[in-house]
């Protein structure tokens, strides 16, 4: 099952993420500007909550509080803008943060092709450290994500820093600014961050590069990869395939990782499909 949706016209073609026909995420348009509301759920609190009863002696229920994440994106790209729109990864991997918000309080995280910010902004509702969210400035996505920062101010606990991160460009022309984020950052988030070979090449050397910067500094890095597998029927294999997700696995296969497929059992705080195509992967060095 092919799970992207391309339009085809004259000049180009065009994709379009599957969630927008999944659920009502209200989203208007104006001015040119398509503005989302992504619904959620908090997680119940560790404490045990008050128990309450009404005017009759009934015990009262404490209902689960609910928010929502307003992004600005849009509805349709080409495909190397695939960015500007929000897909099923990110929204599992806020799922798996707000799962593991007293794990992970406090630390410093760091989003690598975080779109158009969902997934750190989800990560900034119940973090109080750092937050580094980074992708390449493309269609001015920097922009996009740091309007869509200050949109969501009012429910972060911790900072948003927005950077500018090329997994093409050589890394000796990484910035000091950049550098810096990334010795300071204990975790690392990327959600459906390869769409081709090149680009998955790209990735495969910054998780090489990050591995080794945290056992040179002392600070070694945790990463969570959030992807979904996107099928295609192949003459050559007279089967649907997910092409992406195994040139991943061939050309990390010798890599000095430990790669951990982790369960799908959390709790879904996000309102979306979670298919069974989707993964969750988490890389440490051996």
């Amino acid at each position: 099952m092919l799970l992207a949706r391309c339009i085809h016209n004259p000049i180009m073609f065009t994709v379009t993420s599957e969630i927008y026909g999944e659920n009502n995420y209200q989203t208007t348009r104006d001015d040119g500007k398509v503005v989302s509301k992504f619904r959620f759920i908090y997680p119940e609190e560790t404490r045990l909550a008050r128990i309450t009863t009404d005017k009759d002696g009934d015990l009262e229920v404490p209902r689960p509080r609910r928010g929502v994440i307003e992004l600005e994106h849009s509805e349709a790209t080409e495909l190397r803008l695939v960015g500007l729109q929000v897909w099923r990864g990110a929204l599992l991997l806020a799922d798996y943060l707000f799962s593991k918000k007293d794990e992970f309080s406090g630390k410093t995280l760091m989003e690598l092709g975080a779109g158009v910010g969902l997934t750190s902004i989800a990560a900034g509702i119940h973090n109080t450290g750092k937050i580094y969210c980074t992708d390449v400035d493309l269609g001015c996505i920097l922009k996009l994500i740091r309007g869509n920062v200050e949109r969501n101010s009012k429910l972060l606990s911790g900072k948003i820093s927005v950077l500018e991160f090329d997994f093409l460009a050589p890394k000796e022309s990484q910035s000091q600014e950049l550098l810096e984020a990334i010795d300071n950052s204990d975790i690392v988030l990327a959600a459906d961050v390869i769409y081709c070979d090149t680009l998955t090449d790209a990735f495969v050397s910054v998780v090489d590069n990050l591995l080794d910067r945290g056992r040179q500094t002392g600070r070694p890095k945790t990463i969570y990869m959030a992807l979904e597998k996107r099928y295609v029927f192949t003459l050559e294999d007279c089967d649907s395939v997910a092409p992406m997700y195994e040139y991943l696995i061939r050309q990390t296969i010798n890599k000095p990782w430990n790669m951990e497929h982790l369960p799908l059992d959390f709790p879904q705080y996000f309102e979306y499909d979670r298919c069974k195509q989707l993964v969750l992967i988490k890389i440490t060095s051996r």
